[in-house]
């Protein structure tokens, strides 16, 4: 069993990758959804979606950062799986990824790259997080900060949850922009932006790094990037990670991306288990929820979709298995995996189940190190607020 450094630091930023997520209200007497009418758009309903918005420090130093997110991922993922919303609807979750800090991309941009844009597919933040590659460099926080308020579509709502996280070990002052201007911006976006500073906590209160935090409502964390923190083993890891083989043979591609989005689900998967075994459990268990979703390009997830219709497909855009099958038989096939899919994802989560018990009994006090807590109680804090509540 390989060792790494898991701490949730970023990937509680990240995540802080199911999609997007915010608390639809309805009018107490008829329990109808709440329709708000809007500057731009006369009339828009609400999305239950939250949106977090990562931004990596990827200078030399932040090998131990970017290798936490990595391994964090997931458990961020999970931890949505148990959200919900006042009105009882099950939250999606999206998010997007920042590069800065780093001799790779150009100065004029300000050392600073939108690696993914807001997104659910949880194969390809995977993918971005796992390309990520640290060498030196000037890091801008306010420019980062205010570069991805420009970028990505925030969106108006009010009710939705809408998460910035930024980590670093640099001056939170450095550069042209001015800090907090970037942070007002951010607050006028109902945007909180949360800061995880690498390295004394003192000296990331003295540099700034707790202001650009509380100036938005947010939370400031020091963490120590470079702490490693071991996995439990537990007697149920080697099934669940066969349960997730036979999990992948439920899938049907389709269509132009299936090839390609199907070999990413299977590095996705090589990449977890090459950083650690129990990394690869908890991709696992992400993988048997509702947050992780294919229907662009898996027949059975597709299904699922009212809109859906088999015999829309096209002949070439099947996989060789169905191209000579009626219609009929195509629904067939399809709803067969889906049994098959269920049924296996239920035993993962009867089984992570027994895992986190387990893991429950044998974890010595403060093992899952101060970040894990600390970024998920923030995380939860900033969420009641908008009227989320976790199972």
């Amino acid at each position: 069993m390989k060792k790494m450094n898991s701490f949730m630091s970023i990937i509680a930023m990240t995540l802080i990758c199911s999609t997007t997520f915010g608390c639809e209200p309805k009018n107490k007497k008829t329990g109808k959804e709440i329709i708000y009418a809007q500057a731009m758009n006369p009339v828009t309903t609400v999305n239950n979606t939250v949106k977090i918005a990562l931004l990596l420090d990827t200078s030399n130093s932040m090998d131990g950062l970017i290798n936490q997110a990595k391994a964090q991922l997931w458990d961020i993922v999970n931890k949505f799986t148990h959200a919900k919303c006042g009105n009882e609807a099950k939250p999606n979750l999206q998010i997007a990824l920042y590069q800065y800090g780093n001799d790779n991309l150009s100065s004029k941009e300000g050392y600073i790259q939108q690696v993914l844009n807001f997104s659910g597919d949880l194969d390809e933040i995977s993918e971005k997080l796992f390309s990520l590659t640290t060498n030196g460099g000037e890091e801008y926080c306010g420019e980062v900060i205010q570069t991805s308020l420009k970028q990505l579509e925030w969106g108006s709502n009010k009710d939705n949850l809408k998460l910035i996280f930024i980590a670093g070990n640099e001056p939170f002052t450095q550069g042209k922009l001015n800090y907090e201007d970037a942070v007002t911006n951010a607050k006028e976006k109902d945007v909180i932006v949360n800061t995880i500073f690498c390295g004394n906590y003192e000296q990331g209160i003295n540099s700034k790094w707790k202001k650009g935090a509380t100036l938005t409502g947010g939370e400031y964390i020091a963490i120590d990037h470079n702490r490693k923190v071991v996995h439990i083993d537990t007697p149920y890891d080697d099934v669940i990670i066969k349960l997730n083989s036979k999990l992948n043979t439920t899938y049907i591609s389709y269509g132009s991306l299936g090839k390609a989005k199907q070999e990413m689900q299977y590095m996705q998967d090589s990449n977890a288990m090459e950083m650690e075994e129990a990394v690869a459990v908890k991709r696992a268990v992400s993988k048997s929820s509702r947050m992780y979703n294919n229907k662009k390009w898996d027949l059975v997830d597709a299904a699922d979709d009212s809109s859906f219709e088999v015999s829309k497909i096209k002949k070439e855009d099947l996989p060789t298995e169905l191209k000579d099958k009626s219609a009929t038989e195509i629904k067939s096939y399809i709803n067969e995996k889906k049994e098959e899919r269920i049924k296996i994802q239920k035993e993962i989560q009867e089984l992570n189940k027994k895992r986190n018990s387990y893991i429950a009994k044998n974890q010595k006090e403060n093992a899952k190190g101060e970040l894990e807590n600390a970024m998920l109680n923030a995380i939860k804090k900033q969420a009641e607020k908008k009227n989320y509540k976790w199972e």
